[in-house]
């Protein structure tokens, strides 16, 4: 079984090359942040990522989680692992120093989360859900609530967790029906069940801190009605030390296709007096509260399919490397070859690579903007780049996610027969894949987020904003003599692209069934053009470098490579983009046609 291996070239190569490392070094905060900081995070985090968190990836998965009495025991080495994240620093990477965190940029914060992914999608999936708490706590929470709770959160001591669904309202949150009743001391008890809770229970901390939706007692009906309140696992004190254990227990935890090591809690609340909780903020405003956790969490959900189709392709190129399998073709009566040498085992392997490439780089970019519209000092760029980041968001989740879930399977066709077989692992990064493009918002959902809030309400501005950017690299291309042959094809991408989002803008109002029919085909548009648009800023950088380089060696292996991949990625993916306009233009009348289902 082949153990990860954190991609640091190419993770160097983006933060040096795609990322506005000048724009990172001068917001406020990240004046000290320099080249080697960041490469000797990178370094660090590669180790942990190989040495303790890969190893457990298969035994945890086959072990999985137990529950006994309402307690969760995680998977043997989960505890000592997660005491050495804590120790080593690695849970408050970029949260604000002010409690205790590094403060370092969300750009290279998500590289290192895209290794832990990578190296165990299940561990990860626990620091993640803290840290979008803790940004709900840090914008909206009281000065107790802070006081209180991130500094224990941000260090690591104790996690936290994002609780939506219930049995009967799934992703409808209108239709949640746990209640809040006002309490004295200004708290209140909190009674209802959730369902699908990620680490809601374990036995990694002393205490769990939930950010829980509920209703309070007289509230408006549907989402005008939703407080978000903080309940913790065990009673805090005023002088910070834990109290008595709260009114909150897992009934069960779920039995699932993948991330087994991962406890999928149904949690209940106030089963005796009610729990004690804590309202965030202004009561009826939980949902646009819990929007900060949720785009938290939807970016590092993205991160989760970049870092399994990383594994997934690390592994399949092991094999391939490795297994020997008939003669190269044309060849008659020559020698047997490893399957790497077979024209369509080098076509999947390039489709994983170039798509993970294509991935990392623009959830990197857009990693940038995040940190720029909290910090920038000039209110426009902050407006600027909170625009940028709040069309790219369903982009870098919904398509990484689907992305991760065909990579992963064409991880299993290259392996062949043995590939189906869990000894090798690759079946596991497809099991453990299969729930990203669900989680936090199907991409159903993430795709009418991206066509109704991103393109229709503004008219597509923001959207026209990431278009003459990409139309200006594309110019650049087009004048590089080894580069004029992708930037055509990457041109017509975006033309395509262009159409699809005027037909939205356009039609939005007037057919909103019609245009939603094109929905998910639209998100995957704007992905495969984005990340197009980075591997072919990619490929420029690298032709440049080579004509710089007096010598051979690895380093120019490695630019010849990024350029080769890029054409690649025009011939195979870019290719793809004016099928897809056609089917968001044309597509809608047969999908809505009476009697046709």
């Amino acid at each position: 079984m082949h153990d990860y291996q954190a991609p640091l070239a190419d993770m160097k190569f983006v933060l040096r090359e795609l990322v506005d490392f000048g724009l990172l070094a001068q917001l406020p905060g990240f004046e000290e942040f320099t080249l080697d900081v960041a490469d000797a995070v990178l370094d660090e985090g590669a180790k942990f990522a190989s040495l303790v968190l890969s190893p457990l990836n298969h035994s945890g998965d086959s072990e999985g989680v137990r529950w006994a009495d309402g307690e969760v025991l995680t998977a043997a080495g989960w505890r000592q692992a997660y005491a050495q994240f804590v120790a080593d620093g690695w849970s408050g990477l970029s949260c604000p120093s002010e409690f205790g965190g590094q403060n370092l940029p969300r750009a290279l914060s998500a590289l290192v989360e895209e290794m832990w992914n990578g190296a165990n999608v299940a561990f990860a999936l626990c620091p993640m859900l803290t840290r979008g708490a803790i940004d709900s706590i840090e914008l909206r929470g009281s000065v107790f609530q802070k006081s209180n709770y991130l500094s224990k959160m941000i260090s690591g001591e104790w996690t936290g967790t994002m609780v939506l669904t219930e049995p009967q309202a799934g992703s409808d949150l209108s239709a949640i029906r746990t209640r809040a009743v006002p309490d004295r001391d200004g708290r209140y008890l909190v009674t209802g069940q959730k369902i699908f809770i990620t680490y809601g229970e374990h036995d990694l901390t002393g205490n769990i801190v939930h950010m829980v939706l509920a209703r309070i007692a007289g509230a408006p009906d549907g989402v005008r009605g939703i407080s978000l309140f903080l309940v913790p696992k065990f009673l805090v004190n005023a002088d910070g030390s834990l109290g008595a254990r709260n009114d909150v227990r897992c009934l069960s935890i779920e039995e699932k296709l993948g991330i087994h090591a991962s406890p999928t809690c149904v949690l209940a609340f106030g089963q005796n007096d009610g729990a004690v909780a804590e309202l965030v903020g202004e009561a009826n405003r939980g949902l646009e509260y819990m929007f900060i956790m949720m785009n938290t969490a939807r970016f590092s959900v993205g991160l989760e399919g970049i870092g399994i189709s990383e594994r997934a392709y690390q592994t399949a190129h092991a094999y391939a490397r490795e297994r020997v399998q008939g003669t190269e073709a044309g060849v008659h009566g020559g020698p047997r070859v490893t399957i790497i040498c077979h024209p369509d085992v080098r076509r999947m392997l390039l489709l994983m690579k170039s798509q993970t490439e294509a991935m990392r780089a623009l959830a990197s970019v857009v990693a940038v903007s995040l940190d720029a519209a909290r910090l920038h000092p000039r209110l426009e760029e902050r407006q600027r780049h909170q625009a940028v980041a709040d069309l790219m968001i369903p982009v870098v989740k919904g398509w990484c996610t689907e992305n991760a879930v065909d990579i992963a399977s064409l991880g299993i066709q290259v392996h062949g027969g043995v590939g189906f077989v869990e000894e090798t692992g690759a079946a596991q990064y497809l099991r453990d894949a299969r729930i990203t493009p669900i989680y936090e918002g199907t991409t159903g959902i993430q795709a009418n987020d991206l066509i109704g809030r991103k393109l229709a309400r503004d008219g597509g501005r923001a959207a026209q904003a990431v278009i003459a950017d990409m139309r200006g690299v594309a110019a650049e291309l087009a004048a590089a003599p080894n580069l004029s042959g992708p930037a055509v094809g990457f041109s017509a991408a975006i033309d395509s692209l262009e159409l699809a989002i005027h037909y939205v803008v356009q039609n939005y109002a007037t057919d909103i069934r019609g245009v939603s029919v094109g929905a998910v085909p639209m998100l995957k548009l704007f992905g495969i053009v984005a990340g197009g648009w980075q591997l072919l800023r990619s490929a420029q950088i690298a032709e440049q470098r080579l004509a710089a380089l007096d010598d051979g060696g690895a380093t120019a292996g490695f630019h010849e490579a990024k350029i080769m991949t890029a054409r690649f990625y025009t011939d195979h993916v870019l290719s793809q983009a004016p099928g897809l306009a056609h089917t968001i233009v044309h597509g809608a009348s047969a999908a809505l046609a009476e009697g046709v289902l």
